[in-house]
């Protein structure tokens, strides 16, 4: 369980969450926000395996995977709430997961050089009381500016691209060539803290 900030507990108990909620993702970064907001959680990853996106139906694949990704740690963790979430990068017609390598994270970031592209999560939480899953999406647009071969050669050898949507991390290194963005800051990290709130307080 990540470390928590005391003064947050009746905050979180404002929203139902009276014991750790299990995260169901191994992804650093959406920890990190958890923690950076004082919600007790535990992390647990999934036991889904993630194949390519396809072509964009909407969000809709976006969403039933965040709830797969819940529901399998919730038949193992009945009495405990769960969380689960996956995030896309979409420019037009294109979707982009993670990166495979170095060659595919240089391509995509290639595409995304100077355009407006848009960051997509899905998140679904299931409450402990309940198998029955509250699922919502988020949106955000991001421009990043252009890129020559070398910023992108040399951003690639980091190793920061290679496990996220995108091949960028807007927290880390990648933020140094984010323009602007509309919409939520977090949902571009991977969880939109916003829309995450009102998700378990509906429930």
């Amino acid at each position: 369980m990540g470390d928590l900030i005391p003064q947050a507990a009746e905050l979180w108990q404002l929203a139902g969450v009276t014991k750790p909620i299990i995260l169901a993702s191994s992804s650093p970064r959406r920890a990190a926000i958890l923690r950076a907001v004082g919600c007790p959680f535990k992390v647990v990853p999934p036991s889904v395996q993630e194949s390519e996106y396809g072509s964009w139906d909407g969000g809709e694949l976006l969403r039933r995977r965040a709830v797969q990704k819940a529901e399998s740690v919730k038949a193992e963790f009945s009495a405990y709430s769960v969380l689960a979430a996956d995030t896309i990068v979409k420019l037009d017609d294109r979707v982009f997961g993670k990166p495979q390598d170095h060659q595919e994270a240089a391509s995509i970031l290639r595409s995304l050089s100077g355009r407006v592209h848009e960051v997509w999560t899905a998140m679904c939480f299931i409450p402990a009381t309940s198998g029955i899953g509250n699922t919502v999406v988020s949106r955000t647009a991001v421009t990043l500016r252009p890129l020559s071969s070398s910023e992108i050669n040399a951003y690639v050898m980091t190793g920061e691209p290679l496990d996220k949507a995108g091949a960028y991390g807007i927290q880390g290194i990648g933020g140094l060539w984010i323009q602007s963005i509309e919409g939520c800051y977090f949902n571009v990290v991977g969880l939109p803290l916003s829309q995450l709130w009102d998700l378990i307080k509906s429930v």
